[in-house]
């Protein structure tokens, strides 16, 4: 469960930080809310491939998984781009609790792929 729902953790408690550090909180809201944003999508798309595997449709699967997986990278992306175009500050604190986010996330997911499978 801990591995599940790390990076939400993770970004419960950079709130604080940003708060007592003076970060600039456009940054934290802008990347908090595109991650949130991105989380959304990954349960509905998650959702959708159970669906698909119980019919038996790999394909639709193998592409739901690989459009989703791009459009939260860009969604990101995109998110912090456009804030650090109108705030230098906060595109930097948006960019670095975005790579620490998914660094967290990915690492949790390796872990818990690993962990299941035996």
């Amino acid at each position: 469960m801990v591995l599940r729902y790390g990076d939400l953790v993770l970004l419960a408690l950079a709130l604080p930080a940003f708060l007592i550090a003076g970060w600039p909180m456009l940054g934290y809201v802008v990347a908090a809310g595109a991650w949130l944003a991105q989380r959304g999508i990954q349960f509905l798309a998650s959702r959708r491939m159970r669906k698909s595997i119980a019919s038996g449709d790999r394909r639709a699967v193998m592409g739901i998984m690989g459009a989703t997986t791009l459009g939260r990278v860009w969604l990101i992306a995109i998110a912090v781009l456009i804030v650090g175009l109108v705030e230098r500050e906060a595109g930097l604190a948006a960019a670095l609790l975005s790579a620490a986010l998914f660094t967290l996330y990915f690492g949790s997911q390796v872990l818990d792929r690993l962990l299941t499978s035996e």
